[in-house]
């Protein structure tokens, strides 16, 4: 049995049981995959997946405890390259960072200066996504924290600390009259063409929400991930926009007049998210205190530690 196999087996897993998609993620053949699952299949003499032909179709309830113990032991020897790394160097090394558009045009350019002059051997990497990619991302340990709003605290693999709250402002062309408005409601809102987040993004849900709870349907013209795509579609006219207030910048937003609609939406938390079990490097604590100063190491580690969300 090798850690290999295990990568594998899991991976497969992972992939809805499609071996392609996971020869791809881990960069080798699926004849390869194939190989090694059948030959730790043969090894612990237990069938792992149900196959048709080549196909597979389903885990075996002996496979799905498997593949939990696989994880777990993944984790650790993960846990243990990190370790080590750490003891050789614990100011150097690489961090990745799964968030979504919002957080890494807005919120992360905030710290990460500050942060890489406290460590200049330390190597960032950032990957964007949707919040279900970001959960994906560091549940598998390919990223070791992530930043989102949705999703986050579905996944049964994760740890989710709130960083901060926030609510919405409505953006329009300058002259538009919902501008003008002295206390803007959800019906003005609905008045006009919307442009806002795609259903799985940022806080979109509380706007569903809010709309539903007073039986209001607004027109939804255009979504979007990304708060500079939906800026750019109110600019040309295409409707108002509904996003995050950190979004907008009245120094950059030159051609857009904007409005509170706080009063509108239930707030949203943006979460932090940490993989259960997972040894952080020294480094990435201190991100985590930048990104929010009450997250100190100590608190972290008392949040994995009981295995509970603050």
């Amino acid at each position: 049995m090798t850690l290999q196999q295990l990568r594998y087996l899991c991976e497969v897993a992972r992939r809805n049981l499609s071996v392609s998609a996971a020869a791809a993620a881990l960069h080798t053949s699926q004849p390869g995959i194939s190989k090694q699952i059948l030959a730790l299949e043969d090894e612990l003499a237990v069938q792992v997946f149900v196959r048709r032909g080549r196909r597979l179709t389903e885990i075996t309830p002996a496979g799905k405890r498997l593949v939990v113990m696989a994880e777990a032991v993944l984790a650790n020897a993960g846990n243990l390259k990190r370790a080590a790394r750490d003891l050789q160097d614990e100011n150097a090394g690489e961090m990745v960072i799964a968030t979504t558009h919002t957080q890494a045009r807005y919120l992360l350019p905030k710290v990460i200066p500050i942060f890489l002059k406290q460590f200049p051997k330390v190597t960032l990497f950032i990957h964007q996504g949707n919040p279900m990619q970001v959960a994906a991302e560091v549940a598998s340990g390919r990223a070791d924290i992530g930043i989102a709003t949705e999703y986050l605290d579905e996944v049964s693999e994760l740890t989710t600390l709130p960083l901060y709250a926030w609510n919405r402002v409505v953006v329009a062309q300058k002259g538009h009259p919902i501008l003008t408005k002295r206390k803007l409601t959800l019906a003005d809102i609905a008045t006009y063409p919307l442009v806002s987040y795609d259903i799985s993004m940022t806080g979109r849900g509380a706007v569903n929400r809010a709309f539903a709870a007073q039986n209001i349907t607004p027109t939804f013209v255009l979504s979007a991930m990304d708060s500079d795509v939906i800026k750019t579609y109110v600019e040309l006219g295409i409707g108002i926009g509904l996003l995050a207030e950190m979004a907008y910048d009245s120094k950059q937003d030159l051609a857009l007049g904007v409005i509170s609609a706080k009063h509108l939406f239930a707030e949203s938390v943006t979460k932090l998210a940490l993989k259960r079990g997972a040894f952080l490097r020294g480094y990435t604590y201190e991100l985590i205190e930048l990104l929010s100063p009450k997250l100190t190491r100590l608190e972290v580690d008392a949040v994995l530690d009981a295995n509970v969300a603050l």
